[in-house]
């Protein structure tokens, strides 16, 4: 089996965190670039954060910078995304997704070309 599963979305107060987490089965995460999307109601798909395979490096969309970490643990075969302070504007199914272009995190139709992807956790934000 290969698959990526997100989890740890749920329902959260404005000012709140939550921790998502995406964990790999079937291939070995470390050597992907794992990148963090999501699509709200009504809206199209964006990339949130990313992170590189080889030097670790991390990316954020400016929307969510400050206020999200990305982090990898090679031993658990998982990435996770660290939300703080969220926003309403963060509602939104969270989708994670593995890529293997050394490009991955700087394309900006990186999901359309990942090699893996999960079916996504919901996030709400909500008083």
């Amino acid at each position: 089996q290969v698959q990526l599963v997100e989890s740890g979305g749920g329902l959260v107060q404005p000012g709140g965190s939550l921790r998502l987490s995406c964990a790999a089965s079937g291939f070995p995460l470390h050597y992907y670039a794992i990148g963090w999307f999501r699509q709200a109601p009504g809206k199209e798909r964006e990339g949130v954060s990313c992170i590189d395979s080889s030097d670790g490096s991390t990316y954020y969309a400016d929307s969510v910078k400050g206020r999200f970490t990305i982090s990898r643990d090679n031993a658990k075969n998982t990435v996770y995304l660290q939300m703080n302070s969220l926003k309403p504007e963060d509602t939104a199914v969270y989708y994670c997704a593995a890529g293997s272009t050394y490009y991955y995190c700087s394309d900006v139709n990186a999901y359309s070309r990942s090699d893996y992807w999960g079916q996504g956790t919901q996030v709400t934000v909500s008083s």
